[in-house]
Parts: structure tokens; C-alpha cells; sequence
């Protein structure tokens, strides 16, 4: 008979390695069923927050960002310096890679192959059917439960809850290219991030350029069909004058703007990551928020595991939502606003001067909760935010 998992966990990215981590951790017999080869395009930032919560070693740190410049459609630019510590910079290829070896050296079964099908056995259970990476006939996998970590536009989820449909999704696109070396300069500073507002860049988004150490990721995102995603970067390089570095690797994938309504099948599927959609509107930030899924999608399956009780399935979008729910719908209300034309983007960026709206930011962002101590600030910040989107604010 075929050989039965507590848990398979399908998708090892952060989120999916995440969780297998942490269930084999627990005790649970985990199967990671992941792809290889397949990296995300990702600008790589993780704040303080994810290294402190995931134990993420100091090696892994491509570099230690102290300042963001933001830049306008005019071509006024913004420092946003950090007043207290940085953000730190991964390569997803050796990140994601890191995180799978630890969740297998906590115990975790590996296997690489490419998910097709979720089927059932005669008596109920589920079945996750693949292709090796080797080749050769399907195989199968068989779970009491189902992690889905496969990332947006997930077929798993799909196929568990057919109901429901994907979620909207900003196509991203980036090109890893050799950094500059030497000094810092007016283009290029290795210790700051630029985040490009603007039309030509993005219509709906932003084009950033994000320094990893020995290299630098230059992306841009849209969700606007025959938006060239491909031309956008290859003028922003020009513009930079990156289009001189060699051309490391480029990747595109979609990135999900909304969690998804329904994360569990009721039954013994559950989704977490980029397949739940937990990517933040307007910043597209992504790594702290899948592992945080990854984390809680693994303690609503050992709930589940422990009472026999699948409902407790849903607990891991109920805990995600109590936690930043707000915050998520705080940013995209924002993208809504600021994001739809030359002129918002312009004023936006003014508004991103403010010393108030820096500081609340950066604290906010860091740390992952709403600063709700400074009242006053929020307030002052409201009425400021509001002059600038009627217009009464000089940009």
C-alpha cells in the first residue's frame, strides 16, 4: 500500500518550506514536493520582522539597504533614509534553496517533480499525482493533508476549491544584471533602493531597481494587457545606465494583489503563500508575508491533524486577516488612489518627503504592525495625504 503522509506540502518556496519546517518540526510526517529550477522575480527585501520571526542567518543578507529613493514622473526624486536599522536583501535562488534544506534537515521528505493532479483514493484521501523532475510516469503522493504553496494561479488550488477562481494579479518581470562597482553614484548606490513612479515604467504599478550585493534585480510590474513589461525595463536600464552590466538572468511570474476569500476545501486542503494571495497591494511585498502563511497554514493543519477536526483549516486566513487584514486593505486603497495616473504618482511622491509619513512608514514596514501609539501623526498625515489627492498641495 502506498505510503501515507501526514502532510504534503506542495510548492517549496518561502512559504511552502516554511511550513514543511515547521511540521516537521512538530512531529508530522511531511513530504516537500517542489519543481527545481523555477525562481520568482522578486525584488528580495525582508525587513527586520522576518529575520528575527524565520532565524535567517547573516550570511544570506546580499546587502543591508539604509535608504529608499523614490522617484516621480517629473524626475524629482525622495530619500527615504531608515533611521534605525535596514532591510535586508536576499537572492531568492539561494534563499528559497536555504529554506528547503533546513525544513529536510528538520525532517522533512523532499521530492522534485511537478504537481498535475489532486485526486482521492477509495477511501477519501487525498492524492497529489506528479511528474518527476527524472521523467518517467506519473507518480503519486498520498496525505491526510494537503499544503497548496504552489504560488498564484495555483491549478492545486483550483482543483480543491473550483469554485472560487484565481486572484487579480500584477504580472512582474525583472532581469538580475551585474551591480556596478565603486562608489556609490547619483544612479547606483549599493546600500539604497529606487522605486520608479511613473507612467512610461508602469501604468499601474512601479519599476524598481533593488541592489543584491555582486548584482542588482531591475523590475517592473503591471496588470495591464499589452503593457510591455520587456521594453519597460530595457529603457529604465538605458536610463540608468545598467544596460552596460551583463545580463545575469531574467523571470516572470504573476504576483497576486488581493487574499483570496476562501483559503481551505473544508475537507483537507489548505492554501498559503502567493496561492492564498497574501502579496501587500501597492508595495507587492511578498517574502515575510508567505512565510508568516506558510507558518500559520501549518498550525491550522496540526490543529487539524491533532482534533480530527478539518474546520480548524480555516483558522490560518482567519489569524492572517486579524493580523494584517487592515494593513492590506489600508495599501490597497492607497494603490487604488495614487496609482492611476502620472499626476497622482507626482503628488504621491511629494507626500513621500514628509518626515511624519517617513517615520510611520518605516516603522510600520520594519516591524509589520500599525504604528498606533502616534495618533496625532496619523491624523496630520490623513489631512495631508487628502490636500495632495485634491490637489491643494504644490507638487
Amino acid at each position: 500500500m502506498t505510503e501515507t503522509y501526514d502532510v504534503i506540502v506542495v510548492g517549496g518556496g518561502p512559504s511552502g518550506a516554511t511550513a514543511a519546517e515547521d511540521l516537521a518540526r512538530a512531529g508530522r510526517h511531511v513530504a516537500l514536493l517542489d519543481r527545481a529550477g523555477r525562481i520568482k522575480p522578486c525584488g528580495g527585501a525582508i525587513p527586520p520582522r522576518a529575520i528575527r520571526d524565520f532565524a535567517i542567518p547573516d550570511r544570506l543578507l546580499k546587502a543591508r539597504i539604509n535608504n529608499a529613493r523614490i522617484v516621480a514622473p517629473s524626475g524629482k526624486t525622495v530619500d527615504m533614509p531608515v533611521e534605525t536599522g535596514f532591510v535586508g536583501m536576499v537572492d531568492r535562488c539561494e534563499f528559497d534553496e536555504f529554506l528547503r534544506v533546513r525544513a529536510a534537515e528538520a525532517g522533512a521528505e523532499r521530492v522534485t517533480g511537478t504537481f498535475t493532479t489532486l485526486a482521492r483514493d477509495a477511501d477519501g484521501t487525498a492524492v497529489i499525482e506528479y511528474e518527476p523532475k527524472a521523467g518517467g510516469p506519473a507518480r503519486r503522493l498520498r496525505a491526510r493533508m494537503v499544503i497548496d504553496a504552489t504560488g498564484a494561479r495555483s491549478d492545486l488550488a483550483r482543483q480543491a476549491i473550483p469554485h472560487q477562481g484565481h486572484p487579480k494579479c500584477v504580472f512582474a518581470y525583472h532581469e538580475i544584471v551585474k551591480a556596478p562597482e565603486g562608489a556609490p553614484t547619483a544612479m547606483y548606490d549599493p546600500m539604497r533602493c529606487d522605486v520608479v513612479y511613473n507612467g512610461k515604467s508602469s501604468p499601474d504599478f512601479y519599476a524598481w531597481v533593488f541592489p543584491h550585493g555582486e548584482t542588482a534585480s531591475i523590475g517592473t510590474g503591471s496588470a495591464r494587457k499589452g503593457f510591455s513589461l520587456r521594453g519597460s525595463i530595457k529603457a529604465l536600464r538605458k536610463e540608468t545606465g545598467l544596460d552596460r552590466f551583463e545580463t545575469i538572468r531574467v523571470e516572470g511570474a504573476p504576483i497576486p494583489m488581493k487574499p483570496l476569500k476562501q483559503w481551505d476545501n473544508g475537507r483537507d486542503v489548505v492554501l498559503a503563500g502567493d496561492a492564498s494571495g497574501v502579496v501587500a497591494p501597492a508595495s507587492g511585498e511578498g517574502i515575510y508575508y508567505a512565510m508568516l502563511g506558510g507558518r500559520l497554514a501549518a498550525e491550522a493543519v496540526n490543529e487539524a491533524l491533532a482534533t480530527g477536526d478539518a474546520r480548524a483549516l480555516a483558522l490560518a486566513r482567519k489569524r492572517f486577516m486579524k493580523l494584517h487584514g487592515r494593513v492590506f486593505w489600508i495599501l490597497g486603497v492607497m494603490q487604488f488612489f495614487w496609482y492611476r495616473s502620472d499626476w497622482t504618482r507626482e503628488r504621491f511622491v511629494k507626500m513621500c518627503a514628509d518626515k511624519d509619513v517617513q517615520r510611520l512608514t518605516w516603522e510600520s514596514y520594519m516591524n509589520k504592525e500599525l504604528v498606533r501609539k502616534k495618533k496625532a501623526a496619523q491624523v496630520k498625515i490623513f489631512f495631508k495625504d487628502l490636500a495632495h489627492l485634491l490637489g491643494l498641495a504644490r507638487a
